[in-house]
């Protein structure tokens, strides 16, 4: 695979003329090494934007990595999008151990994230630790993933303590949607001051970094605000450190309706399918293989 050079777009071009000035740019910067959390902080107090995609499998997070996204969230999210589960509660460790190595082995700069999936860290800090370790010996991540604030900042501590970095999940948690629901989070004062105390508490736990799921824009900005760590907003407005989506959704393949917050910026399904029917024309026409597709 043609490897694409780092200042490859307008975009990466820009930022690498930023990063000679200011430090490492996340996009279009530094490429003879992995990603790190002390590459997002920096990135924060330069006022530096970055995106962050999720992944899956080996091909994809190549494709990514040499596009130059700084971070690749290995998440529940294939629950819904890559195992056919309903929600992203029946997703196992042992699942996201085994997706989270295949994204590894296919990128060479991207931080990887593997999220924490439900029942993996519920129980208590030694639960969360050993789940956590997995991720990080068995896959080979360079940071973990879990929801809550206040709920999991026993959690928290325990995995930065042993050297795991930790990003947070608040807002819409979706291992929580069975109480929950899908629904903007945080519209209510109440709801609001939970959730800013929340964040709070994750960063004083030493968490790297704050995902914000469907969380009122305003909310979200005040959050980054107030916050030294980058906030990673889905569904969460312009005024976030970074935004994420699930890289399914933004490039088309996801069928049914999209959610409100997600941009689609391509028509993979439309395309495979296309393509799927040409492939099966051909067969069925004999006109594949041709003679130049045989061996003599």
């Amino acid at each position: 695979m043609t490897q694409i050079s780092a200042a490859h777009t307008p975009a990466q071009e820009q930022a690498a003329k930023s990063s000679k000035t200011s430090g490492t740019s996340l996009y279009g910067g530094v490429t003879s090494r992995r990603v790190t959390v002390r590459d997002l902080a920096g990135a924060k107090e330069r006022g530096e934007k970055w995106p962050m995609l999720t992944a899956y499998d080996a091909m994809t997070a190549s494709v990514f990595d040499e596009a130059g996204i700084p971070v690749l969230l290995v998440g529940d999210s294939m629950g819904n999008c890559h195992l056919g589960y309903e929600t992203t509660v029946p997703v196992t460790l042992d699942e996201v151990a085994m997706l989270s190595a295949a994204v590894v082995r296919g990128t060479k700069r991207a931080l990887v994230i593997g999220d924490l999936p439900f029942g993996s860290y519920q129980e208590g800090p030694v639960q969360a630790l050993r789940s956590a370790t997995r991720l990080v010996k068995e896959a080979g991540v360079g940071a973990v993933k879990l929801e809550g604030g206040e709920r999991s900042l026993a959690q928290t501590e325990l995995l930065v303590s042993a050297g795991i970095p930790v990003m947070s999940h608040l807002g819409l948690t979706p291992q929580s949607v069975n109480t929950m629901g899908y629904r903007v989070q945080g519209r209510a004062d109440e709801d609001a001051h939970r959730l800013l105390r929340d964040a709070k508490a994750a960063q004083d736990a030493g968490a790297f970094g704050v995902v914000l799921e469907l969380v009122p824009e305003e909310l979200a900005a005040e959050v980054s605000r107030s916050l030294h760590i980058p906030t990673i907003g889905i569904g969460a407005g312009a005024g976030c450190d970074a935004q994420v989506l699930v890289w399914t959704d933004m490039m088309g393949l996801t069928s049914g309706k999209m959610p409100r917050f997600v941009k689609q910026y391509a028509a993979l399904r439309s395309v495979m399918g296309d393509a799927a029917k040409a492939f099966a024309a051909d067969v069925v026409g004999g006109e594949f293989p041709a003679p130049e597709h045989a061996f003599h």
